[in-house]
């Protein structure tokens, strides 16, 4: 079986009010369900996996966090962390720290997308860099 490449982007337009209302559901769904999924996964993996897998589902959590980070922060980091021909923010299955690593290493951050990756730096030494991931496709 041949799998086609499908893009991070859609080709074909959608229709605005199915995305508003996908969103609508999505976020009742989440407050509905997510409270109880979140108590089970940390309980189902404390007495499965010990402490070590909550930290590990906890890990998970954040990097999904993040990921949704970029994407409902995409237009304001595009607009202060870089300039106009830096890697762009908002995809859907990039981190934050990725998409600015790849501007560091590019030398596209303004002042501010610098003073982020500084304070980043300082708690965690070279976040940004370490944590580009290169086989996310624009």
């Amino acid at each position: 079986m041949i799998l086609k490449h499908q893009d991070c982007k859609r080709d074909k337009s959608v229709n605005p009010f199915i995305g508003i209302l996908l969103f609508l559901i999505s976020i009742v769904l989440m407050a509905l369900t997510g409270p109880l999924g979140l108590v089970y996964g940390f309980l189902r993996q404390l007495f499965t996996q010990g402490f070590k897998g909550v930290g590990e589902f906890a890990l998970e959590l954040a990097i999904s966090i993040d990921q949704l980070g970029n994407v409902l922060m995409q237009h304001l980091f595009n607009t202060l962390w870089i300039t106009k021909t830096g890697y762009k923010f908002g995809n859907r299955d990039e981190t934050i720290s990725s998409a600015l690593g790849k501007n560091k290493q590019l030398g596209t951050l303004t002042g501010f997308g610098r003073a982020i990756d500084k304070i980043l730096d300082f708690i965690d030494p070279n976040h940004s860099l370490n944590s580009i991931d290169y086989h996310i496709e624009p």
